[in-house]
């Protein structure tokens, strides 16, 4: 098994992610330019280290994917606010056949886990989800399985903050059946780069809405 963990400067958080990567799993992580030695970390910590220049969320997991040599591939935030164990029962029921995707909902476990402006935002955007789709869906998070060459095949182009929406919308045109479990979300670790202020957050709100209104494709 795969477990995508795009990078940028979580040195802090990288010791607390893989050493919660299942046994037997392969950690990518995703340098997407870090300075501070994040990458050097991950190799000497075990994982398998993927370089990928051109900035964006999206570009380093992308990047990731096609790295990815595992049948079914997983998908986890680098700062510690998610456990990539939790990844375990999402990747037997996609084997089992009994989702094409599976999602995290996540529960935040403390106050300051997930800023109200963060929470605000990804609500606005599963309700213009379920407008789009009909997927009754309460959160977009970054935690999720499906199969390698299923996503492949959905052919993403979003390289920022749409991917991991981008994602869920073209499965849902092709037929997808997709799932959502509730998992814990911790507080992160350092800085985030997307939900940390305001403008982080409505940057990446415009750039999921530009997701939205792409014309559907069938499947």
């Amino acid at each position: 098994m795969d477990v995508v963990l795009p990078c940028l400067n979580e040195a802090e958080a990288l010791p607390w992610v893989l050493a919660r990567i299942p046994a037997g799993w392969r950690a990518l992580v995703v340098d997407n330019g870090s300075t501070d030695g994040s990458a050097d970390l991950a190799r000497d910590l075990g994982a398998t280290v993927v370089r990928e220049d051109r900035r964006g969320f999206g570009a380093a997991c992308h990047a990731g994917l096609l790295a990815a040599t595992a049948d079914v591939v997983c998908f986890c935030d680098c700062d510690a606010s998610l456990d990539p164990g939790r990844l375990v029962p999402f990747v037997r029921e996609v084997r089992a056949g009994e989702a094409d995707l599976v999602l995290g909902r996540r529960r935040a476990q403390s106050r300051g886990a997930w800023p109200v402006h963060a929470r605000a935002g990804n609500f606005a955007l599963a309700r213009l989800l379920r407008r789009r789709t009909g997927l009754r869906l309460h959160d977009l998070g970054p935690l999720r399985a499906a199969r390698r060459e299923s996503l492949l095949g959905l052919d993403l182009t979003d390289r920022r903050s749409g991917y991991p929406l981008q994602m869920v919308v073209r499965a849902a045109d092709a037929g997808w059946r997709i799932t959502e479990h509730d998992v814990p979300y911790l507080p992160r670790s350092g800085t985030s780069k997307v939900t940390g202020t305001w403008r982080g957050t409505w940057q990446a709100v415009r750039d999921m809405s530009r997701v939205l209104n792409e014309p559907s494709v069938p499947a």
